[in-house]
């Protein structure tokens, strides 16, 4: 057995000795890779328990292979992905579902600074507030778009197109039609995104037309218009947002909303940084005519409003009185802290304190306002990197949340709320050219 195990690692070095020579003679390549199980224990992730309803425990394990190909004229992305719950499936299992194709783009360079992307791929733009990764989950966010890029020292132009389409009736026999069914996302998209930096600032434009299609094949679209940017002082990091969304929403209501938000960062201490701020996103009350609710679309929203994801993560906080569905809106005030104990350890510790921006109906007594308060959220996240490919992640999360919240949200305030998890990641490099 272990003459094998050698044999077979000889023959694998002597073919990659082969081949890499010839590989590294057209571009560069580079093979990647990750596996990240992660197990959570959830009593109150997302939204309130109620009274009976036990805790969920289980292990969810993303694993994937990246490949990248770089040529002075074009590059090639791809990632493919298995994303499972351990104990799905069958231990003698011939196949599943759960293998997936994440990203698989091309993108080629008509000068040093004009390029242009096309295939499936990730948007991430500035803090991730509107155009994210969405990383922490197991599936992670990915477009199918078609991206312009113009860069030259301290500015960048970015303009992607995007129109989806299902495949129903499948190809070859999709001769007529255009309807946009049975998928989750958006029928078109179109952003221009525009970046300039300097020494001490980043400032950064986006304007993005969003069209979902209605079931009389309609489409509505919104438009989401705003400006982010960051100032760095001696010991300070100044950084803000301002957002402002117009159109029609798939209820055809016309939507008029904002975000903004602010923040500060001192890392004056030697192993400390704190971070104060608040994020308002604007929300609607039961009787408003109007979609006021701000919708922060494809970002990373599990980075900004507490790790429990109470809020703009697949779950809604709507009134349950009235037929107005939309989002009640958020303000969330929050302070923290990072702390760097060694060069591999650090612990964060986030305290949010949430509001709802409108009234909230008492759903016993419609003609009552409860307070505006939402609840309090308390995050620490430990981590520890055991290798520069291997790092360790502990998290608890407990909301203290309030009888607004239960109206919002469902669940009693009254049960104990928390969320634990733990994560080890593997990020090996298998091998990269030159």
């Amino acid at each position: 057995m272990i003459v094998r195990y050698h044999f077979d690692k000889a023959l694998l070095l002597f073919l990659g000795w082969l081949l890499f020579p010839a590989i590294s003679v057209f571009g560069q390549f580079t093979l990647e890779g990750e596996v990240r199980p992660r197990t959570e224990l959830r009593h109150g992730y997302k939204t309130l328990p109620s009274s009976d309803d036990e805790a969920a425990l289980f292990t969810e394990q993303r694993s994937r292979i990246n490949l990248g190909y770089n040529k002075e004229d074009y590059d090639i992305g791809l990632t493919v992905q298995d994303v499972r719950i351990w104990g799905n499936q069958n231990q003698l299992n011939k196949s599943d579902g759960l293998f997936s194709i994440h990203e698989a783009w091309g993108q080629i360079h008509f000068s040093p600074i004009v390029s242009l992307k096309a295939g499936r791929q990730e948007l991430v733009y500035d803090d991730q507030r509107i155009l994210g990764s969405v990383g922490w989950t197991a599936q992670g966010r990915s477009h199918d778009a078609l991206l312009l890029k113009i860069s030259k020292k301290n500015w960048a132009l970015h303009t992607g197109w995007a129109y989806n389409q299902d495949n129903n009736p499948p190809e070859p026999a999709k001769l007529f039609g255009s309807y946009y069914a049975g998928v989750q996302n958006y029928k078109t998209l179109q952003y221009t995104w525009f970046n300039h930096q300097s020494k001490a600032a980043n400032i950064s434009l986006l304007a993005l037309n969003n069209g979902v299609q209605l079931p009389d094949s309609s489409t509505n679209f919104t438009q989401t218009v705003g400006v982010t940017g960051n100032y760095s002082l001696e010991n300070i990091n100044l950084s803000g947002s301002l957002y402002y969304q117009t159109g029609r929403d798939p209820a055809n209501m016309e939507v008029e909303a904002w975000l903004a938000s602010l923040n500060a960062t001192y890392s004056g201490f030697e192993k400390l940084k704190l971070t104060v701020g608040g994020d308002y996103l604007s929300g609607s009350k039961v009787d408003d005519e109007k979609n006021r609710s701000f919708n922060p679309l494809y970002g990373t929203h599990h980075k900004f409003y507490g790790f429990m994801d109470y809020f703009y993560v697949g779950n809604g906080h709507s009134q349950s009185v009235g037929t107005n569905t939309n989002a009640a809106g958020l303000v969330d005030l929050y302070l923290k802290a990072s702390m760097q104990f060694t060069d591999a350890s650090s612990l964060l510790l986030h305290a949010h304190e949430f509001f709802a921006p409108v009234e909230i109906r008492n759903p016993i007594d419609l003609s009552s306002e409860l307070n505006s308060r939402l609840g309090t959220e308390i995050d620490v996240v430990f981590s520890h990197a055991i290798t520069d490919e291997v790092s360790f992640k502990a998290g608890y999360a407990q909301m203290f949340g309030t009888s607004s919240l239960s109206a919002l949200k469902g669940g009693n305030q009254d049960e104990w709320a928390s969320w634990a998890w733990l994560m080890i990641s593997f990020n090996p490099v298998f091998f990269t050219t030159k």
